[in-house]
């Protein structure tokens, strides 16, 4: 008999509200393929958290690369300016020494034809001097300015190169884990499916359901694969369903409201959930890594019920959707028209 006492883990929530498993003492193989469960829903909400700051990082850089671009343009400028006022202080020089700027006081007096033009030569010497002066301030200005704006640039870009750089040793190391935690799930399921024995639910916890209609699509975002009615060896027939490209441990929801009727492991579908919804049709849902519900539970529509892998035959990480008429095989239906009518658009 297991026990009924559950011990959720909480962790927050961050757009598809990943969660950790309520793992129930008692059964140490239930409670290890929980903890693997567990630990691919928390790696997921770190990696969406790390892929959104990675992402705001990116964004980032590509705003410091526009501003970096016009402080580029402001310095060029400032360095135009200040060869502008080189060039003006050359020119001063150069005319003060023709003009005689050179000339001793003592030796401009002697030479003075009046003290009239004595006081005029002076005038135009001071002047002179003050052009000079006021170049040679402008000059050291603009060259100050310009290694303070050359400085803050080159601080800028390193400060952001860094940041961009934590985030992706990050977003590498959370990816490292989350791939080492989906083979630990996967390897889990292979040996259910082995034994032909599951192992029961391990629960998660629901995020807050914000589904407004009766009907969803059975993942919340995916690659479409093979399709209805598809051929190829790996199928005796034609392929009865559609599947959903997506990597191991994604949470598969309920596209309707129903009940489990079937829980099983092994076979060419590995691991599968069928639910009866009222009206008469069922969905399945194939090549699970782990289940979230038990055979006979009612679920509501948008409910995580399982996290897809890639047991029984399946040469990838995908889920596999069928709609029914009957819980059986052999009753498929296209399944995304079917959808489509019931205002659920896919792909």
């Amino acid at each position: 008999m297991r026990s009924s006492r559950r011990h959720p883990l909480l962790v927050p929530v961050l757009l598809c509200a990943l969660a950790v498993l309520a793992a129930r003492p008692g059964d140490d193989d239930t409670h290890t393929a929980a903890g693997a469960g567990a630990e691919v829903a928390r790696l997921y909400l770190d990696a969406a958290v790390a892929a959104q700051r990675y992402e705001a990082g990116r964004q980032a850089a590509d705003a410091q690369r526009v501003r970096a671009q016009r402080v580029e343009g402001q310095l060029e400028r400032e360095r135009r300016e200040i060869a502008r006022l080189h060039e003006d202080l050359g020119r001063i020089a150069r005319a003060q020494y023709r003009s005689g700027g050179g000339v001793p006081m003592a030796a401009r007096i002697i030479l003075a034809d009046s003290p009239e033009d004595l006081m005029r030569d002076q005038h135009v010497f001071s002047q002179a001097d003050l052009a000079v002066g006021n170049a040679i301030g402008r000059s050291h200005r603009a060259e100050v300015r310009l290694a303070g704006d050359e400085a803050k640039a080159a601080s800028a870009w390193r400060t952001l190169e860094k940041r961009n750089a934590e985030l992706a040793d990050l977003k590498q190391d959370i990816q490292r884990r989350l791939e080492e935690a989906r083979g630990q799930l996967q390897g889990q399921a292979d040996a259910s499916v082995a034994a032909g024995s599951c192992r029961g639910a391990v629960r998660l916890d629901q995020p807050p359901n914000r589904v407004t209609g009766p009907w969803v699509a059975p993942v919340e975002t995916a690659e479409l694969s093979a399709g209805f009615g598809s051929g190829g060896s790996r199928w005796a027939n034609r392929h009865t369903g559609q599947d959903f490209a997506v990597p191991i441990g994604t949470p598969v929801r309920a596209a309707g409201a129903g009940r489990v009727v079937r829980v099983s492991c092994g076979g060419a579908f590995g691991i599968e959930i069928v639910i009866e919804h009222p009206g008469g049709y069922c969905t399945q849902y194939a090549h699970l890594a782990a289940v979230t519900v038990d055979q006979g539970d009612r679920v509501t529509t948008g409910q995580w019920i399982a996290q897809s892998g890639t047991t029984g035959n399946s040469t990838g990480p995908h889920l596999h959707f069928e709609v029914r008429v009957t819980p059986d095989m052999g009753s498929a239906v296209d399944p995304l028209p079917w959808l489509a009518q019931r205002g659920v658009s896919v792909g």
